[in-house]
């Protein structure tokens, strides 16, 4: 499996002849200075963990300009779909949908999700984890915008995750000690990679705090700059 950073939360997959897209904020995202044609080249899905701006992103035009199918939870489906979204294929937590080379689980996360109109807060379903098992291959566990939770103890033991994208940055989610003591407590990854930090002020500038929380163990994390891509 091929992975992209894009900054933010927002990542390329890459993997047999699926091309995956989750949290696509590619537009007004500071930390993404590449070509956006190039970022989102031959896409065929794009996963959503929930409805706030930074994670919903691109993913409506990226779907109109590219026929990628969108996959999130059934509230932000409807509402992107009234936003012109044609292709789409909704679910909710603790449900899994086949997406041809591998499978998408919804799990539970402890955040919220909504946007702004007018000063109100309009709820867009509730913000979710995801569990994406290649079919023959590794299982992901992007654990979207949360902060640690029992929740990580079942979902370790059923789904298995020998990958992860962990928030680090701290004010919004997890913060880098956090987050590593999560990782250390219920799961066993072979590799993660941190994300949410770097792209605002408002939150950790790096993931120090989380590589250092996470020495001494033997899963390896993996730090890539925004648009490089490694290999998991």
């Amino acid at each position: 499996m091929k992975l992209t950073w894009f900054g933010h939360s927002a990542f390329r997959l890459e993997f047999g002849k699926s091309i995956v897209l989750i949290d696509p904020f590619l537009t007004g995202n500071p930390s993404f200075t590449g070509n956006r044609a190039e970022a989102i080249a031959g896409a065929t899905h794009v996963l959503i963990t929930h409805g706030h701006s930074d994670h919903v992103g691109d993913a409506v035009e990226i779907a109109a300009e590219t026929g990628a199918k969108v996959v999130t939870n059934y509230d932000l489906c409807m509402v992107l779909a009234a936003k012109g979204l044609k292709s789409f294929d909704p679910m909710n937590c603790g449900g899994t949908t086949d997406q041809g080379e591998f499978t998408v689980s919804l799990t539970n996360a402890l955040h919220s999700s909504c946007d702004f109109h007018d000063g109100v807060s309009h709820a867009l379903g509730n913000p979710n984890g995801m569990v994406i098992k290649v079919k023959g291959g590794a299982h992901l566990y992007a654990m979207g915008d949360t902060d640690m939770m029992p929740d990580m103890a079942l979902i370790a033991e059923y789904h298995r995750p020998n990958l992860a994208l962990v928030p680090v940055g701290d004010r919004f989610t997890m913060g880098g000690d956090a987050a590593a003591f999560a990782c250390r407590k219920f799961f066993d990854f072979d590799t993660v990679v941190p994300c949410h930090y770097g792209t605002f002020p408002i939150i950790d500038a790096t993931a120090d705090k989380f590589v250092s929380g996470m020495s001494g163990v033997r899963t390896k994390v993996a730090v890539p700059k925004p648009g490089e891509t490694i290999t998991l």
